[in-house]
């Protein structure tokens, strides 16, 4: 016990002056700005608005304040799991045997907190990057489709390779290509063996190399060889950290820190080569001619495919302002084919007979990178038309913006996906109809976490549904979005949304609409059945008012009949006529303006109540009854 003592605090004293030699990163390192106490304070109340807002800020989401609390132990002690999914999602870092991971085990709140954080291991919530990573490593060795432009040859080997992530990645064949575009081979020195090139060539495109199975199997005067054929590779291509990467590293912590570093620059490069080279370049062109348009397949940034995506149609635009009434706030924000979430009031169009001609923009793009969708994986892959090789590149139209498109296709190629609420949902269907899993969610993640509203600590402290009117979201586009998708979280996001703002909802008819709706969706539905909107609502109603009385020790009001309740209500009016009320015994009328100048607190149906608990156990019974009352108005059993 003793030696293991003194082993732990070795292997913590040497892990100590490898951080203050700055060998090593510290995982959580301490951050006292302004942005991070903002961040903590969000996470410890459950404002999940707040922390994505943070994180979209660049906040470090592994840092620790002054407290040694990191924002993820305090989601998880106070007990908030959407904030702790979100952080999770966003690269927060739960690694068992680790002194912050158990110490964020041991304080979760509950075992489903505790679950979640389990379910998260290193891979998967610190290395966001891996997917992308993956994808590139995977175009060294597939075959179809076809995506190469350029072959390298040794005196026994030969590989076929992809111009722009050379040009992304190597300095030198940046500066080569970019004199010789059309260049389509280039032969290697007799004196730097095959072995050597592929260690270069992973390591270029974000594969996990080490000397250990580049050389395996080799004598020791072969692995002498390959060794210096590296190290001239890497000078030649003037990658400059790319041998002390491959470099065996014995501490498993400091080898994960190198593979991360590795992908961030990796990233980092490829997102300025996508910027500078495919942003840059893209075109924008009146609609009726793009048709016209021809684009040299021997381009100077090697793109093989043109995706087009067209701006909204003026007389859509118009007809959709015409049809909105100036009563509601809210107003779609139609740039493309698909629905965006309302975010503020409209302004009047005043008719013009000179309409500017419509506009498409035209995006140079890579199928290699595309092939990361399933959608354009089919299609390269078939004898479709755009899978043909022709001397122009072909033009492959996608039925979404061009703001959307940008986004696509920056996720495509840099893994990020920083966009907001106002595209959020032509996103979610984009990334759908392309059968882009990953940006999907993440379209739903910024849905829920950004139009929620009213944080869910808020929410619990408001439980009468009061909102704020500039965050306020069309939640049936929302909903009928998350059916349309199959988006769970967005389901769960929207019934709870609705749930606790009933009150604002359930007289409406386009709340019965969507109730019906929901019915619908049960195929072959008997009368009997349930609906499933209808149940989640219950399901969070009971959530939005139970917590208030469990924090006061007064959840037996939760199971009280409307009648109950009224009761209850009655015995606490009877209070001394001073304070405005008179019992009813006695023959006294009570004195409602008295009661309303003193403050008394009124039910959503008008009856005074003797106190916040009374009004919330009231309004509960109320509300479930209007749930009721619209079911039998539908004629629906549920």
């Amino acid at each position: 016990m003793v030696v293991m003592k003194h082993e732990i605090e070795a292997a913590l004293a040497q892990e100590a002056q490898a951080i203050s030699s700055g060998t090593l990163k510290e995982d959580n390192p301490l951050d006292t700005s302004d942005n991070f106490r903002t961040f903590c304070e969000a996470c410890r109340r459950g404002d999940q608005k707040v922390c994505q807002e943070m994180i979209f800020a660049g906040v470090n989401i592994n840092a620790r304040d002054r407290f040694d609390y990191t924002p993820l132990i305090l989601a998880s002690l106070c007990g908030h799991f959407d904030v702790i999914r979100l952080l999770l999602e966003h690269g927060a870092l739960c690694e068992r045997d680790t002194f912050q991971g158990e110490r964020c085990l041991y304080n979760a709140l509950n075992d489903r907190i505790r679950n979640l954080l389990l379910s998260y291991d290193y891979a998967k919530s610190t290395n966001p990057l891996q997917p992308l990573a993956a994808h590139i490593t995977s175009l060294l060795s597939r075959p179809m489709p076809k995506t190469t432009d350029i072959t390298i040859t040794t005196y026994d080997e030969t590989f076929h390779l992809h111009k722009f992530i050379l040009a992304a990645r190597s300095p030198y064949f940046a500066k080569k290509l970019a004199v010789a575009p059309t260049t389509a081979s280039w032969k290697l020195p007799h004196n730097i063996p095959s072995a050597s090139l592929s260690v270069a060539l992973q390591y270029l495109y974000f594969a996990e190399v080490s000397l250990r199975s580049a050389t395996y199997g080799l004598s020791d005067d072969e692995e002498l060889v390959v060794l210096n054929g590296i190290e001239k590779i890497s000078r030649q291509l003037e990658i400059e950290r790319m041998f002390e990467t491959v470099t065996e590293v014995s501490d498993r912590r400091l080898m994960r820190q190198q593979r991360t570093d590795e992908l961030d620059r990796g990233r980092d490069q490829l997102d300025a080569w996508f910027r500078d080279n495919v942003l840059r370049n893209k075109a924008v062109v009146d609609t009726d001619k793009v048709e016209n348009l021809q684009w040299d397949r021997e381009n100077s940034i090697f793109a093989d495919i043109l995706l087009r995506a067209d701006d909204a149609d003026p007389c859509d635009l118009d007809q959709t302002d015409t049809a909105i009434k100036s009563s509601t706030p809210p107003v779609r924000n139609t740039l493309g084919p698909l629905n965006a979430i309302p975010v503020g009031p409209t302004k009047s169009r005043s008719p013009s007979r000179h309409r500017a001609p419509r506009k498409s923009t035209l995006y140079p793009a890579h199928r290699a990178m595309l092939l990361r969708s399933e959608y354009f994986l089919t299609m390269f892959s078939s004898s479709f038309r755009e899978a043909q090789e022709t001397s122009h590149l072909q033009i492959v139209k996608l039925d979404c913006s061009p703001v959307v498109l940008e986004t696509i296709l920056s996720f495509l190629y840099t893994e990020k996906a920083d966009f907001g609420l106002d595209i959020a949902i032509d996103v979610l269907f984009a990334a759908d109809q392309l059968f882009i899993e990953k940006l999907k969610q993440r379209a739903a993640l910024i849905i829920s976490s950004l139009g929620n509203g009213a944080s869910p600590q808020v929410q619990f402290d408001n439980s009468r549904g009061e909102t704020d009117a500039e965050e306020t979201v069309d939640i049936y586009e929302v909903i009928r979005a998350a059916w349309d998708t199959r988006v769970q979280r967005l389901e769960e996001f929207g019934a709870r949304y609705i749930a606790y703002r009933l009150e604002h909802y359930v007289d409406e008819p386009e709340f019965a609409e969507l109730v019906q709706e929901s019915a619908k969706r049960v195929t072959a539905r008997q009368e009997t059945d349930t609906v499933e909107l209808v149940d989640d609502i219950r399901y969070y109603l009971s959530e939005r008012f139970r917590l208030r009385f469990e924090d006061s020790g007064l959840d037996e009001l939760m199971d009280e009949t409307p009648r109950d309740i009224s009761e209850i209500g009655d015995q606490d009016a009877e209070v001394h006529e001073a304070d405005g009320y008179a019992h009813e015994a006695d023959g006294y009328v009570p004195d409602i303006e008295t009661q309303l100048a003193a403050g008394a607190i009124r039910t959503l149906d008008g009856e005074i109540a003797g106190d916040e608990f009374n009004q919330d156990a009231i309004n509960y019974q109320i509300l479930l009854g209007k749930i009721e009352d619209l079911l039998d108005n539908l004629k629906l059993d549920a």
